[in-house]
């Protein structure tokens, strides 16, 4: 078996690829409008109750239009996905893996047409969009790759005794419910559900409501690939209606989820009671957001740092939980690195993501553009607004990059995850207390500190307490086994997705001892 090597990004300055992409956008833009079924047990099931997805680069034109399940679907996909995993469990890992490796090779082969999608529903720029396809790629590969190292030296790990023949064996859990989040709506969503799926669990897939046509396609890729019916259930909804439901119900096993800090500690609370005739504790697997920040000391490569400060902040408008929503600088170089911010900023553009020109595209929908406008104001009473914040006159939810300055440490914008394009700015008296702001926070998911002193870099790895810290590099964009992904505090569980652990959330160990 090849060995698991990250999938290249593609470059779009390349004529061929950028006339692929444009080709693989007219031919999704013929899609748009479609009626999308839920999928149980391998049935289409179309619904009177629907919902529309809407791009967010232009609110008028309709993605598709989804159906919506209820509780007695839910049920039903439930005790699909419990009949199925009777048989999946016990399907070869190998064969489980090859799934996997069948339906990654199938969207590098689309990788253009998935950006396409991701472009139109998810409003990402080409570039995000196709690190997204890249990355669901990588989970896929190595996920795969994983589980086959997992199953085949499992008893090597054991310590040998006279007499006895043991075995060590990771076996699937049951059935899982998939809630994954919009922002990263093809890899995060693939990974969460491919992890489940090759450790021979059966999942109830439900994608979040901004993005779910993406979603659909990359079960009908499963499908294409050869999964086997029921082993992954389609099952958009409202969370009211059947969110609690399928996180309470009896025959679930874990639950894994993505998204945000109030509705993940929901899930973990209802996950923690049993209902009647439940017989196991659930799982539960969440990532639950950040607070990230960028520490910039008085000794450091300040373009460096305000270039990652910059990428980190803006990319997709601020809308990763990985994102630098706050820079925290050494005061003797505080202005330098804001003026440079500010300059660097000046010349991004926030537009319409088919216009390749554009930096960044929209925020998600009319609900985040209503909040992060309100986070607008907020900032403005405890800072100093120094460039963007204005709001295009368009149909789209576009949002300038904006960039806060003088905000103190216990401000709202410097404790409060805004998911949004907003960069607060804090100057701190001494690394060490740069080191104090960066951790006051509920959050710890990633981190980045800019230095050239070493005694502040080994005090950067000891004392700044993120899953993720970067040293010399921005906090966005960690690569799949490089850099697993997960984090401390309410930033969730600490599950490093794309790390050499993350299949043992899906997992548990039997021992099989015999007596020779």
């Amino acid at each position: 078996m090849k060995p698991y090597r990250p999938e290249p990004f593609t470059d779009f300055s390349d004529t061929e690829n950028h006339e692929a992409l444009a080709a693989s956008i007219r031919l999704v833009q013929g899609e748009l409008g479609r009626e999308y079924p839920l999928i149980i047990g391998g049935r289409r099931i179309m619904t009177e109750d629907t919902f529309n997805s809407i791009n967010p680069s232009n609110s008028s034109q309709i993605i598709g239009t989804m159906s919506k399940a209820n509780a007695q679907l839910a049920e039903q996909a439930i005790q699909s996905a419990g009949e199925t995993f009777q048989v999946w469990s016990q399907t070869p890992v190998r064969e489980r893996a090859r799934l996997l490796f069948k339906a990654a090779a199938i969207l590098r082969r689309r990788k253009h047409e998935f950006n396409a999608w991701l472009m139109l529903e998810a409003g990402k720029p080409r570039a995000e969009a196709d690190a997204d396809t890249a990355e669901a790629i990588d989970f896929m590969e190595y996920y795969g790759r994983q589980m086959i190292e997992m199953s085949e030296t499992a008893s090597s790990k054991l310590v040998w005794m006279n007499g006895e023949d043991n075995d060590l064996q990771y076996i699937p859990l049951g059935v899982g419910v998939v809630i994954p989040p919009w922002n990263f709506p093809l890899a995060i969503m693939a990974g969460m559900t491919t992890a489940a799926v090759v450790a021979g669990n059966t999942v109830v897939l439900k994608p979040a409501s901004a993005t779910p046509v993406v979603a659909f396609k990359f079960i009908e890729l499963m499908e294409e690939a050869g999964m086997p019916a029921g082993v992954a259930q389609f099952l958009p909804g409202s969370g009211s209606e059947i969110g609690d439901f399928l996180v309470t119900h009896k025959l679930t096993r874990f639950i894994s989820f993505t998204g945000s800090r109030e509705v993940g500690q929901r899930i973990f609370e209802l996950s923690a009671k049993s209902a009647p005739g439940q017989i196991w504790l659930k799982r539960f697997v969440g990532e639950l957001g950040g607070k990230d920040a960028i520490v910039v000391d008085g000794e450091a490569d300040l373009e460096a740092a305000a270039r990652a400060i910059v990428s980190s902040a803006f990319g997709y408008s601020g809308q990763k939980c990985s994102a630098c929503s706050r820079a925290i600088v050494h005061h003797k170089v505080y202005d330098a690195v804001l003026e440079r911010c500010i300059e660097l900023t000046a010349n991004l553009t926030a537009g319409d993501v088919l216009d390749f020109g554009n930096y960044t595209g929209p925020v998600i929908d009319r609900s985040a553009y209503n909040k992060i406008s309100g986070y607008m104001e907020t900032g403005a009473s405890e800072g100093r607004l120094m460039l963007g914040g204005g709001k295009a006159d368009t149909p789209g939810y576009f949002i300038q990059p904006a960039i806060f300055a003088d905000l103190g440490p216990d401000s709202v914008l410097m404790q409060e995850e805004i998911f949004g394009p907003i960069l607060a700015f804090c100057k701190a008296g001494s690394f060490d207390e740069a080191l104090d702001i960066a951790n006051n926070t509920d959050y710890g998911l990633t981190g980045a500190v800019f230095s050239t002193n070493p005694s502040h870099l080994e005090a950067a790895r000891s004392r700044f307490h993120v899953g993720n810290l970067y040293i010399n590099r921005k906090c966005t964009g960690a690569i799949v086994g490089v850099h697993p992904f997960g984090g401390f505090n309410m930033s969730g569980t600490d599950s490093k997705a794309g790390g050499p652990d993350y299949l043992l959330q899906f997992t548990q160990l039997k021992l099989i001892s015999e007596q020779l």
